[in-house]
């Protein structure tokens, strides 16, 4: 019998099967029961009942991963259509298979949206695999942590691993926000999309990561690969990599619990700041600063990171300013008003959450004044025969709005919002297909929108030129790099645009956007810097960062 990493469970008898079920919040489950230990319902019989079926989990989704575990024969796996992988994924995941086999315990893949990271890994993870057939440490199980929402990412990547391969691995793929349900068990490799976002040490998530990637272990810890397009602009941002900067400097792991404090001690700018530590403002010493913390991982042999940028160049971001008319003027002075006094009165009170709830009002209310604005120019890209993504950020006051406009114009639109409201698949396919030529969307990562995709099926996304276009221009310029990402892939070139009231508080925030933008992922501080900006020009500079990002 195979390796169990579970923890205590439920056992199957004679002629049974321990079923795990993928059971919906407070939706009828009659014969399954929770199992707390196992954070997911299970049902133990022979056969599974026709009412659970509809909750029979995914392949190398966390449920089925469970349930594969907990009985002697794994479920069978579907074949999925096979995809040929790039040769810039190849020779990515021979760069990451030599460093695993040197000995390192992880590795930086910060390649720019649309080279292919999630083929690279993937292929990466059967190359360790390979190697360490026979090995006293084998690779036999692998967890993929991906972004939300998990209707779109967890699908992303389970159909990935089946294209590629899975190597006759256990695969087990869940999202950072249901890292608790897999933080007690147990993986060989561990696969961390989008890892900035345990960039926070003081977070539940970032107990849950330690644990599931062993970032405080000396032994038994599993190789970690951090895939990411936007990596650090600060090194303060970097505490996943500490396993590997003690590792370089052979000092004991628990020097490097707190990351500020080490780093401080090596002689980087930083200090202690009014949330917390900063680093330097100086751009020469943050580009120092960045610089030799990259050659940490660039400089080892063989190397523990790689970046590409994409060679069909950068994205193209520009402006495009709403001319109000008198009435939406009106209304747009006396929310910005509003916005202002009930800041002042937030700051002076130092009412945190009053402060952000104004800010977010405020970005609500003059996103919906510029909706008919948008809705005509999404109008006039598919009257010239292209097909566009609109980026929003909120869904009553900017998402409803627009598709509701469009759909009452004639035109076409697949949504990918909101909480079950739609079947997320199902809405990206129409929009590669050409059968919706309008995309709305919230989501940053983990879809893709670009002309020529191979789909599922045999089927190829039609080669209409896209376009995207911000609604509301994005505070965070990790953010917006990951949604031009969307569009401008795999050798797909999309112009981007970014909504913005003329002579606005907007405008002067889409133009600090724009800037930011061309820096982010290549220059110290791109980010960071951005967003101080944005905070100073809406008065909010007292709030914490997560205010501007949401994270």
């Amino acid at each position: 019998m195979p390796r169990k990493v579970l923890p205590e469970v439920p056992v199957a008898g004679p002629g049974e099967r321990v079923w795990v079920l993928a059971v919906p919040f407070r939706a009828p489950a009659p014969g399954a029961n929770w199992h707390a230990g196992l954070q997911a319902h299970v049902h133990v019989g022979a056969v599974l009942p026709a009412a659970l079926r509809p909750y029979q989990p995914g392949p190398y989704t966390f449920e089925r991963f469970l349930e594969d575990e907990l009985n002697d024969e794994p479920r069978p796996v579907p074949a999925g259509r096979p995809m040929q992988p790039r040769a810039e994924q190849r020779t990515g995941a021979a760069v990451i298979a030599a460093s695993a086999a040197s000995g390192s315990r992880m590795f930086l893949l910060g390649d720019d949206p649309g080279v292919g990271k999630t083929g690279t890994a993937v292929l990466a993870v059967q190359q360790i695999a390979a190697q360490r057939q026979g090995s006293a440490r084998p690779v036999r199980t692998v967890l993929v942590v991906a972004d939300r929402p998990a209707a779109i990412t967890v699908p992303h990547w389970t159909r990935s691993i089946a294209a590629f391969g899975d190597g006759g691995l256990r695969w087990c793929v869940t999202t950072w926000d249901r890292l608790g349900k897999v933080a007690k068990l147990r993986f060989d490799v561990v696969i961390a999309d989008e890892a900035h976002m345990v960039r926070h040490t003081t977070t539940q998530r970032w107990k849950n990561w330690k644990a599931v990637s062993g970032a405080g272990r000396v032994k038994d810890a599993p190789f970690v690969l951090l895939a990411t397009a936007t990596p650090a602009h600060s090194p303060l941002e970097l505490p996943y990599l500490a396993p590997h900067f003690a590792a370089v400097h052979d000092e004991p792991l628990r020097a490097w619990s707190d990351l500020p404090t080490r780093l401080a001690a090596h002689g980087f700018h930083v200090e202690r700041g009014r949330y917390g530590w900063d680093w330097t403002e100086d751009p020469d010493e943050r580009r120092a600063d960045l610089a030799r913390l990259r050659g940490w991982l660039a400089d080892t042999d063989p190397p523990a990171t790689l970046h590409r940028p994409a060679p069909w160049g950068p994205v193209s971001v520009t402006g495009t300013a709403v001319e109000l008319t008198p009435a939406e003027r009106a209304r747009y002075e006396a929310e910005w008003s509003e916005f202002r006094t009930e800041m002042h009165l937030s700051r002076r009170k130092k009412e945190t959450a009053r402060g952000r709830a104004a800010l977010v009002r405020f970005r609500q209310k003059a996103g919906l004044i510029r909706a008919a604005a948008t809705v005509d120019w999404v109008t006039a890209q598919v009257e010239a025969d292209r097909q566009v993504a609109v980026s929003v950020e909120f869904v009553e006051t900017a998402a409803d709005p627009i598709r509701d406009a469009l759909l009452d114009g004639g035109i076409a639109v697949a949504g990918i919002y909101g909480r079950d409201r739609f079947d997320v698949e199902a809405e990206r396919l129409r929009f590669q297909t050409g059968e919706a030529p309008v995309c709305v969307f919230t989501v940053t990562a983990s879809i893709s929108l670009h002309a020529g995709e191979q789909l599922p099926g045999g089927l190829v996304a039609s080669t209409t030129p896209r376009v995207g276009l911000f609604h509301q221009p994005r505070f965070s310029g990790i953010a917006a790099r990951q949604v031009t990402g969307r569009t401008h892939r795999d050798h797909q070139v999309s112009p981007w645009r970014i909504a913005f009231a003329a002579d606005t508080v907007e405008e002067q925030v889409a133009r600090v956007m724009v800037e930011r933008l061309a820096v982010t992922g290549s220059t110290a501080g791109g980010d960071t810097a951005g967003l101080q900006q944005i905070a100073e020009l809406l008065d909010a500079d007292w709030l914490p960062a997560a205010s501007l990002t949401g994270d």
